[in-house]
């Protein structure tokens, strides 16, 4: 496991704490209407942090190709109709570029800022001139609000129970998530960051902000900066 990261519950466990049953269970929400309304029709997206394909598969379905990356071996396992690649995105060095590259999951409030870095190097490194970077930020409350719960209507219920600072702006999240069956718990390291210094964080990377895509702020189209 990463320092700071654990998860409990059948099956595989990833090393950030993600259970892979878990999330093949988890329906796919509002975001491929979210992507699909911000991006050129079958434009070539390389998501990075696919997980099992939840999003992959909606967006395959839409029309678009989709390279999906993930380290977990597991998690790609149960990805279809997608190229995949398996190893840490900061790493990551293709030699392609795309049309869009997606960086969703709240990805970028990682807890440790040189592996934030790691990741918007990536998004940078992978996508075309005249593309975009679609990222996912956290809600203005995420934090705050706790704790807090969500009954799903496809019948399991998600809890953050706890959001507690662990040092240098970083905190330990624990979520729960019950279903019938089973239940799992994911605890990890985020970093609230407000929208000015997300915009920082972006600009240092060579990113700026093309538009927020929805109206509470968590989807952003992101584009490169100009050099010079």
């Amino acid at each position: 496991m990463r320092e700071g990261h654990e998860g409990t519950g059948p099956g595989a466990i990833t090393p950030d704490g993600c259970a892979v049953e878990l999330y093949s269970r988890m329906p796919v929400g509002e975001e491929p209407d979210v992507i699909a309304a911000a991006v050129p029709p079958g434009a070539h997206i390389l998501e990075l942090g696919s997980g099992v394909g939840r999003v992959t598969h909606a967006l395959l379905e839409r029309g678009f190709t989709v390279t999906a990356v993930d380290e977990s071996a597991e998690m790609l396992a149960r990805v279809r109709g997608a190229r995949t690649i398996c190893g840490p995105i900061e790493d990551l060095d293709l030699g392609e570029r795309f049309d869009v590259v997606m960086l969703a999951s709240f990805l970028v409030h990682t807890g440790d800022p040189e592996v934030r870095r790691g990741l918007l190097r990536a998004c940078v490194r992978h996508v075309a001139d005249g593309g975009c970077v679609l990222l996912q930020r956290e809600g203005a409350d995420y934090h705050s609000r706790i704790p807090r719960e969500r009954v799903d209507p496809s019948g399991f219920t998600v809890r953050i129970v706890a959001s507690d600072p662990v040092g240098e702006g970083a905190r330990a999240v624990r979520a729960e998530y019950v279903f019938p069956d089973a239940v799992w718990t994911q605890t990890f390291r985020a970093r609230p960051l407000s929208v000015e210094e997300f915009e920082e964080a972006l600009a240092e990377a060579g990113l700026e902000v093309d538009r927020y895509l929805t109206e509470d702020g968590m989807w952003v189209r992101a584009v490169a900066l100009p050099l010079g």
